[in-house]
């Protein structure tokens, strides 16, 4: 019993020193070494950050350690105790003014300073209403990408590329089909991951293209070891400047950006960025004048859960349909499939607005348009027919051209009833219109020969089974009994061939028309030119 309470009184004792012995202050230590306090009263934020994150306020505002507190000893860190916080003080630096600020400060790539350069710098400041508009039509976009290079550790002035790609339109498109701002040939977007498909087009997606351009871009710095060297391939392909590296060292010259043989569009593609990065370093010595952006984000995302149409996603977001399409290039059709598209991309006010507004809609349908998939090779006047259209609504609002067929599988956009359900991933995410030129068909009538089914006429023929169960109003797995009269639409050419063949009495075919002579022509290729970058 003595035991116990001897016990007692030293645990008593334990918890009463440790309640007295005063505690050290809450601190943070960066990996750098710099230590920040904290306190149970925080200053009011600065009025021009009220719209930054957390994130963007620590990278902004950071504080520090005054000069004369930097300490020079490598030993461990050690934590402040209260008795040496009156004899310390904190700078704290001051954001950036607005987003060229922001832009100036991040610059890391080696200044080019040529002729080249001279005269690309006089070609811009000699338009300076060209780079107003140019500047202008950046705001959406260019405080995303700077918050992306800086979290990735790349030069800022990379955020600047996209006035020489396409002078920030995301609808751009160049004679070679590369598209969108960052400029994506086909190929190159799928090996990056873009989508491209009936229903949207990721080459031009403001988060989907810069996430693939800076991926890109660091695997050229990566290669190369030069950003110079990087935005060369990014401009000529990568294989093209590893071929005139290892040119100019085989003949002992140097390799520089500089020193390489380059088409010539290339060769001023590095200056145009040194160009446009003098301009924005200092607009006044070069006649310019930048519109104002502010250092904050301009857009939003916002979860897409209902197929809705384009126009009333953004009257619910009550924004301009213009900037609403702005935001969302990647949309190349009237109706948003939220299989597909799960996320859109709204003004930073109007975020909010748009989720009120459509709670507010209730369950009424969203969408006026749905995806439908040819069963056959349909001409576009058959296709009306069936989904209750016009050809001529049909193809405008397919973009389906004049003398073309609609290849099976094809995916078309047709008016949606009330009780349909929404697209599926499958459809929104793999849909693809597949034209062919129009062949002029004529019926046929053969006679099947024992055994023959829907699948071996198909075979024989060259044409699909669901054509010739269609044709002759049977299922895909039919079969026909000898001598059976098939039903065949054939081009001309190859029907003219097939009658004038020995058949010993098996297969009969109508006569071929006398006059006229029609040739099969060939399916358009849909073989992709491999992108240069």
């Amino acid at each position: 019993m003595k035991f116990l309470k001897i016990t007692s009184l030293l645990a008593m004792a334990l918890l009463t020193a440790c309640a007295s012995t005063p505690q050290p202050v809450n601190s943070s230590v960066e990996a750098t070494g710099t230590t920040t306090t904290t306190s149970s009263t925080s200053p009011a934020p600065a009025d021009n950050l009220n719209l930054q994150t957390s994130r963007e306020l620590q990278r902004k505002a950071p504080v520090k350690p005054s000069a004369p507190e930097r300490s020079t000893n490598t030993g461990p860190l050690s934590n402040i105790d209260a008795q040496s916080l009156p004899s310390r003080t904190v700078v704290a630096l001051a954001p950036p003014a607005d987003l060229w600020e922001r832009i100036r400060r991040g610059y890391g790539m080696p200044d080019l300073d040529t002729e080249l350069v001279r005269d690309r710098e006089q070609w811009y400041s000699s338009r300076p209403d060209y780079i107003f508009r140019m500047t202008e039509r950046s705001k959406k976009y260019l405080f995303h990408i700077v918050e992306e290079l800086e979290l990735r550790g790349m030069p800022t002035e990379l955020a600047l590329l996209p006035f020489i790609e396409s002078a920030f339109n995301p609808q751009a498109v160049s004679s070679a089909k590369a598209a969108g701002m960052w400029q994506f040939m086909p190929a190159t977007g799928k090996y990056f991951e873009l989508k491209q498909n009936a229903f949207r087009d990721d080459r031009r997606d403001v988060l989907a293209s810069t996430r693939a351009a800076l991926d890109y871009l660091q695997k050229l710095h990566g290669m190369f070891g030069n950003w110079h060297l990087a935005l060369a391939a990014y401009n000529w392909g990568e294989g093209s400047v590893g071929r005139a590296i290892a040119k100019n060292k085989r003949a002992g010259q140097a390799t520089t950006y500089q020193d390489l043989g380059m088409p010539m569009e290339t060769r001023f593609y590095v200056p145009k960025l040194q160009a446009v990065k003098n301009i924005v370093s200092n607009p006044a010595q070069f006649n310019s004048k930048l519109p104002l952006i502010e250092n904050h984000p301009y857009f939003q995302t916002v979860t897409i859960q209902r197929d809705i149409d384009l126009t009333l996603a953004a009257k619910l977001a009550e924004v301009d349909l213009a900037d609403f399409k702005a935001l969302n290039p990647s949309i190349n059709r009237p109706v948003i499939l939220a299989a597909g598209t799960p996320q859109i991309l709204l003004p930073w006010d109007n975020a909010e607005v748009f989720q009120s507004n459509l709670e507010a809609y209730g369950s009424n349908r969203l969408a006026s348009w749905t995806a439908w998939v040819a069963p056959t090779t349909l001409r576009p006047a058959d296709v009306a027919k069936r989904v209750g259209m016009s050809e001529s609504e049909l193809r405008s609002i397919n973009n389906i051209p004049a003398r073309v067929v609609i290849r099976a599988g094809s995916t078309l956009l047709v008016p949606r009833s009330a009780h349909m359900a929404d697209v599926t991933e499958k459809v929104a995410d793999n849909g693809q219109l597949t034209l062919a030129p129009e062949v002029a068909l004529r019926r046929s009538n053969v006679r099947a020969t024992k055994g023959d089914n829907v699948a071996s006429i198909a075979r024989k023929y060259k044409v699909s089974a669901a054509s010739v169960a269609e044709w002759n109003k049977v299922s895909a797995s039919a079969s026909f009994k000898a001598g059976q009269q098939v039903v065949l639409f054939l081009p001309a050419k190859a029907r003219s061939k097939t009658s004038t063949a020995k058949t010993r009495g098996k297969t009969t075919i109508a006569k071929a028309p006398a006059k006229g002579k029609t040739v099969a022509a060939k399916p358009r290729s849909t073989a992709t030119k491999v992108a240069k970058k």
